[in-house]
């Protein structure tokens, strides 16, 4: 996988943080800069270590199906693009209810948040175990551009509040498949010129 590969399944991993960044971001009362940062580590440090985490069990598996490969990272990457896609159109009645309005999230909410939206990663590295991918920058990549997006989704929640956060979601997911894609059709193209 090249390097603008890479930087566009950061990209598209970074959504469901951005929409839950752009959500949280909403809930608060000016969140401040210091509060955008701390939300960013979070996501981005979590975000980095589950790719890890489903590479190593993927590298383990990868010796069983290492001809289906292609077909394995095409379906995790359908699967999850679509699940974005679903999570889209979705009504989440907390992001438009504020009774009071906090200043900080506890981290103890942020790591939840950041777990539930790091689990497509996770399957990613799995994916990204068959296609024996150099992990270490690449899970880099994603908690880099991970903490990039859910800062300035801290930042900007208020003011955009959680429509622009599903219109982010909707374009992970979208960006998720075509990348699926893009795997099983250059496996293909690959396999009718061999």
């Amino acid at each position: 996988m090249n390097f603008y590969a890479t930087l566009i399944l950061a990209l598209a991993l970074s959504m469901d943080a951005f929409a839950a960044a752009v959500s949280k971001g909403a809930a608060l009362h000016r969140p401040h800069l210091r509060e955008a940062i701390r939300t960013g580590l979070i996501f981005g440090l979590i975000e980095a270590c589950t790719p890890l985490i489903g590479w190593s069990l993927g590298i383990y598996a990868s010796q069983y199906i290492m001809e289906w490969d292609h077909w394995v990272a095409f379906t995790l990457l359908f699967v999850l693009g679509c699940r974005m896609i679903r999570e889209s159109f979705k009504h989440d009645p907390d992001v438009t209810t504020k009774p009071t309005a906090p200043r900080r999230h506890s981290s103890v909410t942020l790591i939840f948040t950041a777990i539930a939206t790091s689990l497509d990663a996770m399957a990613i590295g799995i994916g990204l175990a068959f296609l024996q991918v150099d992990i270490l920058p690449t899970a880099m990549t994603i908690g880099i551009m991970t903490m990039i997006m859910a800062t300035l989704g801290m930042l900007i929640g208020r003011y955009i509040g959680p429509l622009l956060g599903k219109r982010a979601e909707l374009i992970g997911g979208l960006v998720l498949i075509a990348i699926g894609f893009n795997i099983l059709f250059e496996h293909l193209k690959l396999f009718m010129y061999a």
